[in-house]
Order: structure tokens, then sequence, then C-alpha cells
């Protein structure tokens, strides 16, 4: 089987190198401090790039990028170490929007206009994507939603909220403008310095309903859940490359600590676990989409796997960094904290292991 990359996409993943090389930690830092933790107008030259057109589909004024394409951008994203929220602000939406139909709000979305963002959990509902706390009220054409979310990700620099909520006794898909009446918003601070946020909806009226079934809406799910192991493999590489020039150059007794047998050893397990989690990420990106089942399967345990063990490949990057290396003066910091958040993104590893083994 032939790995090397086409044209197309060896041109992706080099655009978002070029795009991420200026932004170094310090530039980070002001940026996740700024207000909403993102700067709209770095978000509209990345849509500039074609990025997020790359999740939607020809017809709907998309690329068409197929699942590895996807998967090799959010690798070179997290690689980067870049504090680009594409996998929740621009794939994640776009794929519902494709799918659901709206492809007016879609072309927005894709040229970064609009930046959106799904709201899906509850309180006491851990990761499950049935929504029961949020009703939706139909009246004619129209609809309104009552009911609390929580862990809305960019509900701090979002326009649009995709809201799931309760209509006949089943989970539907509304979009919710951010300046709806009826529509609160408490923010609050994840663990990556993104701004984050709870819902409270009372009778807020929607703008649309998306054609998203339950079944659809999971597939989705499952498709970002793969995007978000990809990005996490990057991570993965960024830490260990990092990790390796430090120990080149830090001494102790005299030499330094990457002559230690004990580190190269660490060293090396942490370069498996990598190899390891990028062959699991591109068979889950290479399964047929033909049986459903079957790759949300696959997409499930790609996500348990690698969101364990490039966690355990940054702990040993933040151990051999001393205590410094959990701060953000380095970026070893911020990339252990986009891991934190993105291994629980629509599940922990015990969630995903738990349905992995269940369709298994």
């Amino acid at each position: 089987m032939n790995f090397d990359l086409s044209e197309e996409q060896e041109m992706f993943c080099s655009s978002v190198e070029r795009f991420a090389a200026p932004i170094d930690v310090e530039a980070r830092r002001k940026l996740r401090k700024s207000e909403g933790g993102y700067d709209r107008a770095r978000w509209e030259s990345l849509a500039e790039l074609g990025l997020i057109a790359l999740a939607a589909s020809e017809d709907a004024g998309g690329m068409g990028g197929s699942p590895v394409d996807l998967a090799l951008v959010a690798e070179a994203i997290g690689k980067a170490n870049a504090p680009d929220p594409l996998l929740e602000h621009g794939i994640l939406p776009a794929l519902l929007l494709d799918r659901g139909g709206a492809n007016g709000v879609l072309e927005t979305v894709i040229g970064g206009q609009t930046i959106a963002s799904l709201a899906w959990a509850e309180r006491a509902q851990r990761y499950s994507l049935v929504a029961k706390g949020t009703k939706a009220h139909e009246s004619g054409d129209s609809f309104t939603l009552s009911g609390e979310k929580t862990f809305v990700i960019g509900a701090g620099i979002a326009d649009l909220f995709i809201v799931t909520a309760e209509l006949d006794g089943a989970t539907a898909c509304f979009l919710v403008p951010a300046n709806a009446d009826g529509l609160e918003v408490r923010k609050y601070r994840l663990a990556d310095g993104s701004i984050a946020g709870e819902l409270k909806l009372t009778r807020a009226a929607a703008s649309a309903k998306l054609d998203l079934d339950p079944g659809a809406l999971a597939a989705v799910v499952s498709d970002t859940r793969l995007y978000a192991a990809a990005e996490m493999v990057g991570l993965g590489q960024r830490l260990l490359d990092d990790t390796i020039a430090y120990v080149k150059e830090r001494e102790q007794f005299g030499v330094a600590i990457g002559s230690f047998q004990a580190l190269q050893h660490r060293l090396v397990e942490a370069y498996a676990k990598i190899e390891q989690s990028r062959s699991m990420l591109y068979r889950a990106a290479l399964t047929s989409r033909e049986d459903t089942a079957a790759w949300q399967h696959a997409a499930a345990g790609a996500k348990a796997f690698i969101g364990e063990n490039i966690d355990a490949v940054a702990r040993e990057a933040v151990q051999m960094h001393g205590g410094m290396g959990i701060t953000d003066e380095l970026a070893i910091g911020h990339a252990m904290k986009r891991v934190m958040v993105l291994a629980r993104l629509f599940g922990d590893t015990d969630t995903a292991l738990s349905e992995y083994a269940q369709a298994a």
C-alpha cells in the first residue's frame, strides 16, 4: 500500500505549517488571554486557506475532502501546536450543516464570517448525545428551545449555536443565534485556555432545524472523534520533538541528560506510542464508510487508543522538562493541556473503549 501523500495533501499540510509558524509561545498566550480566547481576523485568514471548506461536500460549496485529508490537516494543526480551533469551529460545524442541509449558513461558516459551535452536553448525562433536559417546542413553522447545555466549546466567540434538543421523543438539532432572545451564556476557561460556556435557554427562538436524525448526528461525532485523535497524534509528535531537543541541551553532572540510558529508553517508548497511534489513526481513517457500524467501531477504538497513549507521551515530556514543563512558559505545557481537552471530547478513553468493546 502506498502511504505517500498526494500533491494536494502535501499542499494543505504545508499551508498549515506556514500559517501556524509565526505563533510562538508568547503570541499564543496573548491570543488565549484576549476576549473570547481567540482572534476573529485570524479565523478568517484560516478560512481563506480552504481548511474549513475541506470538510464540506462539493455540492454544498466545499472542497469534498476525504477522511484521510481531514485527518492529515488535523494532525498538522497538532504538530504545529496551533491555537486555532479548526476541529470544533470548522470541521464539526461544517459536517453538521452540510449533512443537515443548511447550505446558506454553511457558506458563511466556510468563509469564516460565522463561527459556530455545537451545544450537546447536559449535566448528569456524561457523554450521551441524547437530549433530555433541553426541549424543543414547535409552533407552526418555528421552534423555541428551553433547557440548559454545558461544556459548549468556544462559547466565548461563537456567533451561532447548533443546539440538540428533544422533539417528539427524538434528539434533533437546531440553529440558535448567539444574540437570540431567551439565551444566556456563562463563560469559563478550559484547561487549554480556550473559553467554553454554559447555555441557558428560556423559550429561545431557533432560526432553523437541521435535517439530522440521531444516527446522522452520531456519525458526525464519530468523524469528529477521529479528527480529534489525529490532532493528538500531531501534538504527540510535537511533544516528542521538543523533548528530544531539550534533553540534548539540558546538562546534569556535566553531561547532557539525553545521554542517560534510562531517559533514552523512555523516549524510545514514547516514539513507539506515537507511531502506533499514527498507524491506528490511518487504519480508522481508511475504514469504509459503507458499513456505518464498523466505521464508528474503528473511530471509537482509535480515539481510545490514541487518547491514552498520547496522554502518556505528554506526561513523559513534562516530567523530563521538570516543573516548568506544565506551565504556559513552554510549548510543552500548551500541548499537554490541549491533549487533555481533546482526549475527553465526545467521550474520554473509558467511554470510547466501552463503545469499542460493545461493538466488537
